[in-house]
C-alpha cells in the first residue's frame, strides 16, 4: 500500500528544524487466568479472550456471495467456508465487525448439517469476533463448512466495503462500491479468518444491476441473470492469498486494456469522463509487469491485472491481487493540466503496488510486526523498477530524499525498531508509517550495495520461490539472502536464480566470514540510527558510532541512558582523493580505525548515502569539506555533496555542529549545476525563512528572503515559464519559481499576475505550463476575484492533478476568512472531497496566516476526524504531526500537551502522539540555541 505522498513531504520538513498463544486439547479452549469474556445468548460465554485467532481452525477454501446495494446503500451476502480443524472444540472463532449474522451453520464435507437448529453466534466486539457454537464437537483432523449469511450498510469513510460517488461534468451524481481491506477491514465485508497467515482460496459471486460491472480479484468466467433487474458475475477461484487482499468494485467505469507480453491481460479503469486520462497507466503497467517478471524471475501468477482509479481513497493506493485500486492522482495522467512531478508520481505507485504482486502477495509477512518485509521492498522497487523502465524520470534522484525522510523521524527518541511489536488494529495501523516505508527500504539499498546487485536479487529470488503462497519472517530473507544454492536446489530448479549467481555466497565479504543475520538484526530489531565520528589521526582514520539523536544533546543528563545498549553493523564505504576507489569496512565495534594512508588530503565517508547512517567530521573534518566544495565541488558525485548538506544541518539540530558551520557548508552553491544538492540547500534556507515568518520576526523574515534571492537569483533568472528541459530541470524549475514568488520577488510575482489574467482572460481554455501552473494560481489566488475563480474551477475541474494545484493554491490566500472556508469545505466532504481534509489541513498549516487556524480546527473537530480517518490511520498521523511540525515556542509545546492530556485515552493508544511532542521540543531548542546565530549570520550576509 502506498501513503500519500504528502507524508514524505511532511517529514521531509521534520527531518530539517506478541508471540501466538497455542491452544490446549480441550473442546473449549480456556480464558487466561483474571480474564473475563462477553456472554452471550443462553448465558453461552464467548470461548476466546485474546486478539489473535485460536490456531486450531485453518480456512481453506471461501466461497463469497455478495450484493452491493447501490440504491439503498447496502450490501448482504452469504459466506461458506471450508476449514480444517486441528484440536476437538465446539467452537469457531473468527471476526466480524459491524456485519448483521443472520444464520449460521456448520456443515460435513458431504453438505449435512451438524445440527438442526440454527447456531447461536456470540459477539465479543471490542475484539471485533464472533464465536459460532456448535452442540456437535468438530473432530480434529477434519473438515467442515462453516456458512454464515450477513447483512450491512456500505461503510462510511475508506475502510472494509464502502460507498464512494463521482459527479459527472452535467452535474449527475452517481454511486460505486470499493473494498479496502487492508489491515483488518476485511472482517467488515464478510465474516473471515482476518490474519495475513491464514491464507486460502477465494471464490467470489457479485450480484449487480445491469448498468454497473462487477471486478474482484479474478477474472469473471460466467454471468448469470438471477432476476429481472440482477446480474450475478461469477469469477473464476483465486490463487491462496490473505483476506487483506481480497477486493471487490461495482461501478459503471470504462476501461483501457492491453497485453503483457507474456500474456497477462492488463485493464485500466476509470469514470468514463476521465477515460483519457488512463493511457499512460496503461503504458506503464505493461511495462512494469514484464520487468517484474524478468526480475523476479516468477512469472505473474493471475491471468490480469486490473488497475481501477477510486474517487474516494484514504492512502496512495493498495496493491489487492489483480485488482489494485488507486486514488485518481496516483493512477491517471493527463498531459495538459498534469505536471512532470505528477507523472513521476503515478509511474512509482504502481511500480510500488505491482512489486507487491510478488512481495507481500506471493510471499506475506507472518505477522503485521513485519509489515516493513512488504512495504518496504515496495517502496524501494519503485527505485528499482522506474530506474530500469523509465530512466528519463531519473528516479534515483529522490532516493536520497527518501532515506532523509528516514533520518528524520528514527533521530528522535520515539521512534521504533522496523520489526516492532503491533497487536489491536490501532497499533497495526500505525505500522504503516515512515519507519516500515522509508527505512525498510534505505536498509534493503544499504544492503544490495554491500551484498552486490547479483547476491541481493537472487536471493529475493529464492526467498519468493521458497515461500510462495506462504508467510515468512525476517529470519527467511535472511537465510535466503545469505545462503547459495545447494546442488539439490539447483538442480530442482525450486530456489536457484542461475548457475552463476547461485556460485556466490553472501557470506563472504572483504574475505571475512559475515553473520548476516547478527548484522541485519541490529537495523531491524533497535530502534534509531548510528552517528559515525570521523577523525584523522596520521595514516588512520578514527571511527566511533553512537545513536545520533536529534531530541537529546550531548550535554543532557539523560544523554547516556538513551545512548545505553545500542550498537549496529555498519557496512562503511568512504572514499579519499588518492583514488576512485570506494573502499569497504564492516564496523561492528563501538571504535574502530582504518588505514587510509599518508598522502590523502581529504576522506568522504558514506559514499553517495548507500548506508543508513549520519556522518560527522571531527577536529576540522567540516572545514575540510567546506574548502573541498569551494575549490572542486565535482571531485565528489552529486549524492556525496547532497548527503553532507544533509548531515551538516542535522548535526546543527543534534548538537554537534554550529549552525555558522552549516550554513558556509553551502556557500558554494552558487557554483552548484546539479538540481539535487542545489535544492537541499535552498530546502533548508527556505525551512528556515517559513519558521521565521511565523513566529512574529518580521525583521530577519524580510532579511533572510533578501539574502536567499539575492544569493540564487542567476538560478532564479534563467528559469523560463515553459515546460521545457529535462525532467531535473523542470523540477527544480518548479521549486525555485514558487519560492520566489513565496518571497515577493517583483519579477516573478509580475510575470505570475500576467500569466494568472492571460488565463483568466482565456475563460479556461488555455493551458498553463504545468511546471508554474501552481506558482501562477497562487500569485492569482491573492486577489478575491482570482480566489473565487479558483474555486469554480477546482469544483469542475475533471483532473486530479489540476484540482490538487489549484487546492494548493487556494491555501496561500492571507485572508483567513478564506482559510477557514476551505477547512470547512473539506469537512463536509462535498466540494472538497474527504480524502483530501489531511492534506488541506497541512496545507492551510504551512501558511503563516493559517498555521494556528488548522490546529485549531483540528482541536474542534477531533471526534470527527478520528470517525472519518480511524485512529492509527495515516491521516491522523499526517494531521498531528503535520499541523504541529513548525510550532517552535514553550507556549506551543504547552498548548499541545494539554490538547493530548484532554483526549488521554486515545493519545495514550497513539506513537504519533510521543513524536509530536519530541519533534516539537526539538523545534523550541533549535530556536533557542539558533535564531540568535542565524540573525547574526544574515545580517552578516546583507552587508
Amino acid at each position: 500500500m502506498v501513503l500519500l505522498k504528502i507524508l514524505v513531504l511532511c517529514v521531509l520538513h521534520l527531518c530539517l528544524v506478541g508471540s501466538q498463544p497455542t491452544s490446549k486439547k480441550t473442546s473449549t479452549p480456556p480464558h487466561p487466568v483474571g480474564e473475563r469474556s462477553p456472554l452471550g445468548p443462553d448465558n453461552l460465554s464467548f470461548p476466546w479472550s485474546r486478539l489473535r485467532l485460536p490456531r486450531y481452525i485453518n480456512p481453506l477454501h471461501y466461497d463469497l456471495l455478495l450484493h452491493p446495494n447501490l440504491t439503498s446503500l447496502s450490501f448482504n451476502g452469504s459466506v461458506q467456508i471450508q476449514i480444517d480443524v486441528q484440536n476437538n472444540t465446539n467452537w469457531v472463532v473468527l471476526h466480524s465487525k459491524g456485519l448483521n449474522i443472520t444464520k449460521a451453520t456448520i456443515l460435513d464435507l458431504n453438505l449435512a448439517h451438524l445440527s438442526d437448529q440454527v447456531l447461536p453466534v456470540l459477539y465479543n466486539p471490542s475484539h471485533e469476533q464472533i464465536g459460532i457454537f456448535s452442540p456437535r464437537v468438530l473432530t480434529s483432523g477434519q473438515k467442515y463448512f462453516l456458512y454464515l449469511e450477513f447483512a450491512a450498510k456500505l461503510a462510511e469513510g475508506f475502510y472494509g466495503l464502502y460507498k464512494s460517488s463521482y459527479r459527472t461534468s452535467t452535474g449527475e451524481t452517481r454511486s460505486l462500491a470499493s473494498s479496502h481491506f487492508e489491515p483488518t477491514s476485511a472482517r467488515m465485508a464478510f465474516p473471515c479468518f482476518d490474519e495475513p497467515s491464514f491464507k486460502a482460496k477465494f471464490t467470489v459471486r457479485i450480484r449487480r444491476n445491469p448498468e454497473f460491472i462487477a471486478l474482484s480479484n479474478m477474472p469473471v468466467v460466467e454471468t448469470v441473470h438471477f432476476s429481472d433487474d440482477l446480474l450475478e458475475d461469477h469469477f473464476d477461484v483465486s490463487v491462496k492469498m490473505s483476506t487483506y487482499l481480497v477486493a471487490f468494485v461495482v461501478c459503471d467505469f470504462k476501461s483501457v486494456t492491453a497485453t503483457t507480453s507474456s500474456g497477462v491481460q492488463v485493464s485500466i479503469y476509470a469514470v468514463p469522463e476521465k477515460i483519457q486520462q488512463t493511457h499512460y497507466a496503461l503504458e506503464v503497467a505493461v511495462k512494469m509487469l514484464d520487468f517484474y517478471e524478468e526480475y523476479f524471475n516468477i512469472n505473474y501468477p493471475l491471468p490480469k491485472q486490473d488497475l481501477i482509479a477510486i474517487p474516494d481513497f484514504q492512502s496512495g493506493a493498495m496493491e489487492n491481487w489483480g485488482l489494485t485500486t488507486y486514488r485518481e492522482t496516483s493512477l491517471l495522467f493527463d498531459p495538459l493540466t498534469s505536471s512532470v512531478s505528477d507523472k513521476l508520481w503515478v509511474t512509482m505507485v504502481i511500480g510500488h503496488e505491482l512489486a507487491h504482486q510478488w512481495f507481500g502477495n506471493l510471499v506475506t509477512m507472518v505477522w503485521w510486526n513485519d509489515i516493513w518485509l512488504n512495504e518496504g521492498f515496495a517502496r524501494y522497487m519503485e527505485f528499482t523498477s522506474v530506474e530500469a523502465t523509465y530512466p528519463d524520470l531519473k528516479v534515483e534522484e529522490y532516493l536520497l530524499h527518501t532515506c532523509f525522510a528516514a533520518v528524520g523521524l528514527d533521530s528522535l527518541n520515539s521512534s521504533r525498531a522496523i520489526s516492532s511489536p503491533a497487536e489491536d488494529p490501532t497499533q497495526i495501523k500505525e505500522m504503516f508509517d515512515t519507519v516500515s516505508y522509508e527505512k525498510g527500504a534505505c536498509v534493503l539499498h544499504m544492503l544490495r550495495h554491500f551484498l552486490t546487485e547479483d547476491v541481493f536479487q537472487s536471493g529475493i529470488v529464492r526467498y519468493l520461490r521458497k515461500y510462495s503462497y506462504t508467510n515468512a519472517h525476517n529470519q527467511d530473507l535472511w537465510d535466503s539472502l545469505a545462503n547459495t544454492c545447494s546442488e539439490e536446489d539447483f538442480i530442482s530448479g525450486k530456489h536457484c536464480y542461475s548457475s552463476s549467481q547461485a556460485s556466490k555466497n553472501a557470506y563472504l565479504f572483504a574475505g571475512e566470514h559475515m553473520d548476516l543475520t547478527a548484522m541485519m538484526n541490529t537495523w531491524t530489531l533497535q530502534k534509531g540510527i548510528p552517528l559515525v565520528r570521523v577523525k584523522r589521526a596520521g595514516s588512520r582514520l578514527l571511527l566511533r558510532q553512537e545513536r545520533f539523536l536529534r531530541t537529546v544533546l550531548p550535554s543532557d543528563p539523560l544523554w547516556s541512558t538513551v545512548q545505553q545498549g545500542f550498537l549496529w553493523h555498519i557496512p562503511l564505504t568512504y572514499k579519499t582523493d588518492a583514488s576512485s576507489t570506494i573502499h569497504r569496512h564492516l564496523m561492528t565495534t563501538l571504535t574502530d580505525s582504518i588505514n587510509i594512508g599518508e598522502e590523502v588530503s581529504w576522506v568522504k565517508v558514506n559514499s553517495d548515502m548507500t548506508g543508513y547512517y549520519v556522518v560527522h567530521y571531527e577536529d576540522g573534518g567540516w572545514d575540510e569539506m567546506t574548502n573541498l566544495l569551494r575549490k572542486n565541488h565535482t571531485a565528489l558525485s552529486y549524492k556525496d555533496r547532497t548527503q553532507l548538506i544533509h548531515n551538516a544541518f542535522q548535526l546543527v539540530t543534534a548538537g554537534h555542529l554550529t549552525l555558522n558551520k552549516a550554513l558556509d557548508l553551502i556557500g558554494y552553491l552558487g557554483l552548484e549545476n546539479h538540481t539535487v544538492p542545489l535544492l537541499q540547500g535552498l530546502g533548508y534556507l527556505e525551512f528556515f525563512y517559513r519558521m521565521v515568518e511565523k513566529i512574529n520576526e518580521p525583521d530577519l523574515t524580510r532579511n533572510l528572503g533578501v539574502y536567499i534571492l539575492k544569493f540564487f537569483r542567476a538560478v532564479i533568472d534563467k528559469q523560463t515559464w515553459s515546460n521545457n528541459g529535462s525532467v531535473s530541470e523542470r523540477r527544480l524549475r518548479s521549486e525555485v519559481l514558487s519560492l520566489a514568488c513565496h518571497l515577493h520577488d517583483p519579477p516573478c510575482v509580475e510575470r505570475a499576475r500576467q500569466s494568472f489574467k492571460d488565463w483568466l482572460q482565456s475563460n479556461g481554455t488555455l493551458n498553463l505550463p504545468t511546471d508554474v501552473a501552481e506558482t501562477v494560481y497562487s500569485v492569482g489566488a491573492q486577489g478575491d476575484h482570482g480566489w473565487a475563480l479558483l474555486l469554480h474551477t477546482y469544483n469542475i475541474s475533471l483532473s486530479a492533478a489540476q484540482k490538487n494545484t489549484i487546492l494548493y493554491a487556494l491555501t496561500c490566500t492571507t485572508d483567513t476568512n478564506k482559510l477557514h472556508r476551505l477547512l470547512e469545505l473539506g469537512l463536509e466532504g462535498k466540494v472538497i472531497r474527504s480524502q483530501d481534509l489531511s492534506s488541506l489541513i497541512l496545507m492551510v498549516a504551512r501558511n503563516p496566516q493559517g498555521h494556528h487556524l488548522a490546529w485549531n480546527f483540528v482541536k474542534k473537530n477531533w471526534d470527527t476526524l478520528v470517525k472519518r480517518f480511524q485512529l492509527g490511520s495515516s491521516c491522523i498521523r499526517h494531521i498531528l504531526v503535520g499541523t504541529t511540525g513548525q510550532f517552535s515556542s514553550p507556549e506551543e509545546l504547552t498548548e499541545v500537551q494539554l490538547f493530548f492530556e484532554s483526549i488521554k485515552e486515545q493519545a495514550s493508544q497513539l506513537r504519533a502522539t510521543q513524536i509530536v511532542l519530541d519533534n516539537m521540543q526539538k523545534n523550541v531548542r533549535w530556536v533557542q540555541r539558533n535564531l540568535e546565530t542565524l540573525r547574526l549570520w544574515v545580517n552578516e550576509q546583507m552587508k
